[in-house]
């Protein structure tokens, strides 16, 4: 289970304030449907997190552990700096009613592809690369991106301005450099 509690710990505190987590509030303003939003990040964020994990898991194979432990190391640090840089989302502010069915396949569909190259997939990338098991890997990101994504759909707009995103940065900064120092030094 430590697995599972590092890889959500490690995407949890990387999506505050993320791309996909202002995707989320952006969703949840637009079309007001909590249920299809929520089920729609959990479908995008399991395939996207479980492609993720099992390629650093394949990578992993195909190194040695010497050159695992400076790549992963190495891959965490940088996470960490990249991780001082805020992201920012252009929201489209009209409001467009749609079926539950079409607010699902669009939240799937957005939250799949916004996924692609972030910090948390890279995250989850390099988590499954260097801890084991694979699904605890899988279990705790996808864990860790609901936590923060979840009761942003749900608050909604009117809420978020009061999270602290730059001291969540810089909490989250912290956690991947340590894990990028301990999996150097151990």
């Amino acid at each position: 289970m430590h697995t599972l509690w590092i890889a959500f710990a490690g995407v949890a505190l990387a999506e505050l304030g993320d791309k996909t987590q202002l995707l989320s509030l952006v969703l949840a303003a637009r079309y007001r449907r909590t249920w299809p939003i929520v089920l729609g990040i959990l479908v995008a964020t399991l395939v996207n997190h479980a492609l993720a994990a099992l390629a650093g898991a394949w990578l992993g194979t195909l190194l040695t552990p010497d050159m695992q432990r400076w790549l992963v190391g190495l891959s965490l640090l940088a996470v960490a700096a990249w991780m001082l840089k805020p992201d920012r989302i252009d929201a489209d502010a009209a409001a467009a009613p749609m079926r539950a069915r079409g607010v699902f396949a669009a939240t799937t569909i957005a939250f799949f592809l916004a996924e692609m190259g972030d910090k948390t997939q890279v995250a989850t990338l390099i988590l499954g690369a260097d801890f084991h098991p694979y699904w605890q890997v899988v279990a705790g990101s996808t864990l860790g991106m609901l936590a923060v994504n979840v009761p942003t759909v749900w608050l909604g707009a009117r809420y978020a301005q009061r999270i602290p995103l730059r001291l969540t940065r810089m909490l989250a900064t912290i956690l991947f450099a340590a894990l990028g120092l301990w999996v150097l030094l151990r």
